[in-house]
């Protein structure tokens, strides 16, 4: 297979021959000259077709002294093209340089009528996202669409750069369940062969096995299950979770010690492999991008309950943070702390899952589990969930008292719970939802914008 040189790299080969492929983007005919301009992952690269230059020899036969020039003039945006020239430099092209065209192949060549556009006029508006999803292909080719996965491919690379060199072990875990939840919230029940099954809702319980299997330290991307019925900017029915679980900690600030440490990887992963990025939509948010200082701000929810309370920001629940009290407690850090993370710490046990290990009570010991306080945290970032994190129960004993009061029944309990029958390091971990990572980083309105396919309530295409 012929090399062929990626768009952002044509200028290095000016005075050479040399193939670019990619997208048709644009096509400007003149009386004797046509200009295309063809994108590919990298860019874009301005093409030139003279009506009196070279020709393609082999088209030339067939069709005359000017074939080349036909089949530029007969283009259609979008077409995927090979094209084949010589580079030379020019201060108005794309990148500094532009092909003579010597050969042009039409690899695979589009309708004429776009469903939707590709580059959207000056002072236009985007398609509606509804309609652009339902050709979600079309509209990654835009390259600030693309830009997006670009970031999650540099994010993720910075987070398994810090698992690896802190000794964590991949799991890949099922999505079928033979129960319902290990929370009792919706899941989706599928028939499978002559029983039912559920699709996992996390991999909490296998993530927590991989701890009472001596692996210590695990982690898992994969996909996420949530049967909610949620019309939100951050909910989905399907995403990807990045799940840790730690063994032998202390407490749940162990928890967010390690990944105030993944955050600063993923960040300082993404920072450099941008540090270059030509100016497009995305770009600025990218050279933006804080690094953030460890220690993260840690705020118990009581304390961030009366400080929203102090700024009249209302509130629909005790024990619980709004989207609009997350975002108001997110801008109250920033400006007082000038952070853009921040935890909330040691939730009441109502809004805590029954495996979520609680703090002693006053006058207990250390090792007591009596308190109305779970050690558990949720991350904010930019004034968003990203982040749910605990320290799990092990002692069997507590673990069942604690599902009891949550009025749930132990039978379909006791896979789950025999994890903790046979000894279990005192263990923690949490899920980092990506997409609402990538979402602020690129300032993007919508969790779905930032998903490759994204699954709804309505949207289950293409």
């Amino acid at each position: 297979m012929k090399t062929a040189v990626p768009t952002n790299k044509v200028f290095e080969h000016a005075g050479s021959s040399i193939m670019v492929r990619g997208f048709v983007q644009a096509i400007r005919v003149q009386s004797k000259i046509i200009f295309v301009i063809v994108r590919d992952i990298n860019g874009l690269v301005q093409i030139i077709v003279s009506k009196d230059g070279a020709t393609d020899a082999n088209a030339a036969a067939s069709a005359g002294e000017n074939a080349l020039f036909e089949i530029a003039k007969n283009l259609s945006v979008e077409s995927v093209v090979a094209v084949s020239g010589k580079v030379k430099k020019a201060e108005q092209a794309p990148g500094g340089a532009e092909i003579d065209a010597e050969q042009i192949e039409v690899l695979s060549a589009a309708a004429p009528e776009l469903p939707i556009p590709v580059v959207t006029k000056k002072g236009g508006e985007e398609t509606e996202a509804p309609t652009r999803f339902d050709f979600r292909w079309i509209d990654l080719r835009k390259p600030e669409k693309a830009l997006i996965f670009k970031v999650w491919t540099e994010l993720e690379r910075g987070f398994r750069e810090f698992w690896h060199k802190n000794n964590f072990i991949q799991l890949y875990t099922p999505s079928f369940m033979n129960t319902a939840s290990e929370t009792g919230a919706s899941v989706f029940k599928v028939k499978y062969f002559d029983g039912v099954a559920y699709l996992a809702q996390s991999p909490q319980f296998y993530k927590q096995m991989g701890i009472a299997s001596g692996l210590e330290r695990v982690f898992i991307v994969g996909p996420v299950f949530r049967a909610e019925e949620s019309f939100t900017t951050r909910h989905l029915t399907e995403f990807t979770g990045w799940d840790f679980e730690v063994g032998y900690i202390e407490s749940h600030h162990d928890l967010m010690d390690l990944e105030e440490g993944m955050i600063i990887s993923g960040f300082e992963t993404v920072k450099k492999a941008f540090e270059n990025l030509p100016a497009s939509a995305g770009a600025a948010q990218i050279s933006s991008l804080e690094i953030p200082k460890q220690p993260f701000p840690r705020i118990p929810i009581v304390e961030a309950k009366k400080i929203l309370a102090e700024k009249g920001v209302p509130s629909d629940e005790e024990h619980d943070l709004s989207p609009e009290e997350e975002r108001a407690i997110s801008e109250h850090v920033k400006q007082t702390h000038g952070h853009d993370f921040v935890f909330i710490t040691d939730y009441h046990k109502s809004k805590s899952a029954f495996y979520h290990m609680r703090h002693p009570a006053e006058g207990e010991p250390s090792d007591g589990h009596g308190s109305d306080r779970s050690k558990r945290a949720d991350l904010l970032y930019r004034g968003i969930e990203i982040t749910t994190l605990a320290q799990r129960e092990h002692r069997i004993d507590i673990l069942e008292k604690q599902a009891i009061e949550k009025s749930m029944d132990l039978k379909p309990l006791e896979d789950y719970l025999n994890f903790f029958r046979y000894g279990c390091p005192p263990h923690g971990g949490g899920g980092i939802g990506p997409g609402r990572l990538v979402m602020r980083i690129l300032g993007l309105s919508n969790v779905r914008e930032a998903t490759y396919l994204p699954r709804d309530v309505k949207r289950l295409r293409p």
